[in-house]
């Protein structure tokens, strides 16, 4: 936890200022409405999003004359972070998911429709918060993100049904589904900044390469490699998802066992046994190592393109080793 404790170091004051900004930005006077917003705000994780937002504001001089991040980039963190939770709460929905990290999720306690109304809520109180700001550029690359996530899980869906992904289409569907997010916390920290039209887009390309690593940590650590804690092992079978350790152990196998890991988790993917049997060939396979080698390669890129990144004030500098230590905190647990 080193690299959080380091981030958390610079950016403590911002995350305090924040707290309460995102309590007012999700405030209502409908009773049954402000209970599901307290049990959520009482839930939040690490809240690395708006860590994100606030790292690439400071990396691009968005600070005032108090060394604080400016209301904008506090607007982008909390349009993000609703955005963020808004997706959450619908992917519950969708998965009939009972529980978010570890408690019971809010469709499981009042039930699918009031989930995607809630879900619907958060999502126009974000966009709300930038209109009101004026804040339309910040409005344009979240917007971007949700069409993109929106495509990226129908594509999945589409996909699932065959279970004839490649490693070109799994690409595909986490740069949209997953990576789009983080790419937005970069971007709109960038632009609440001031940078300028290729500053944002180059923000938003590291964060892209970060949120493709991230995505195949998450692979890796549905099969047992590192600390998935609140998830169990092996969800991503069950769920007839296509990751890349699967992808590539599918693609180097022999027919015969190829075509009974696909039967087995079309057809028997509630079946424990049937389970264990595909991890077992993924963990014996040269999936896993597929896997963290293009880990590897997504984190060194994003490395890469952050030494070129921003200015050489202290500020700046700051700002640039606070976020080598984000982006490597990402992979830490699997390397």
């Amino acid at each position: 936890m080193a690299e959080l404790a380091r981030v958390n170091a610079l950016v403590a004051e911002d995350m305090v200022a924040f707290k309460p900004k995102f309590r007012a930005a999700v405030s209502t006077d409908v009773a049954l409405l402000d209970t599901i917003m307290r049990y959520i705000l009482r839930r939040t994780g690490k809240q690395m999003r708006p860590m994100f937002v606030f790292l690439s504001a400071r990396l691009h001089s968005g600070v005032n004359d108090k060394g604080q991040v400016t209301d904008r980039a506090h607007t982008a963190a909390a349009l993000i972070e609703l955005l963020h939770t808004a997706t959450l709460v619908h992917d519950d929905v969708v998965d009939e998911s009972p529980l978010r990290r570890g408690v019971f999720s809010i469709q499981a306690l009042w039930k699918k429709k009031v989930a995607v109304l809630v879900g619907d809520y958060m999502l126009s109180r974000g966009l709300l918060a930038a209109v009101d700001d004026e804040a339309f550029d910040l409005l344009k690359i979240t917007s971007r993100a949700v069409r993109e996530m929106s495509e990226g899980e129908l594509l999945q869906i589409e996909k699932a049904r065959r279970l004839d992904i490649t490693e070109e289409v799994y690409f595909d569907i986490i740069r949209r589904k997953t990576a789009s997010l983080l790419a937005a916390c970069c971007a709109c920290g960038a632009a609440a900044a001031g940078a300028n039209d290729e500053e944002v887009q180059r923000m938003w390309n590291l964060g892209e390469c970060v949120g493709l690593a991230f995505q195949i940590q998450d692979d890796l650590l549905d099969l047992g490699e590192g600390d998935r804690t609140g998830k169990p092992t092996g969800q991503d079978i069950r769920e007839r998802k296509m990751t890349l350790p699967l992808i590539h152990t599918l693609a180097t196998a022999t027919p015969s066992t190829r075509r009974r890991l696909i039967r087995l988790v079309k057809h028997k993917n509630e079946d424990p046994a049937a389970i264990q049997e595909v991890m077992d060939a993924i963990l014996t396979g040269p999936g896993m190592e597929r896997a963290r080698s293009e880990m590897r390669r997504l984190k060194n890129e994003a490395l890469m393109m952050l030494e070129e990144l921003g200015d050489t004030s202290e500020g700046a500098c700051k700002a640039r080793e606070a976020l080598r230590d984000l982006i490597e905190y990402t992979i830490r647990r699997v390397q």
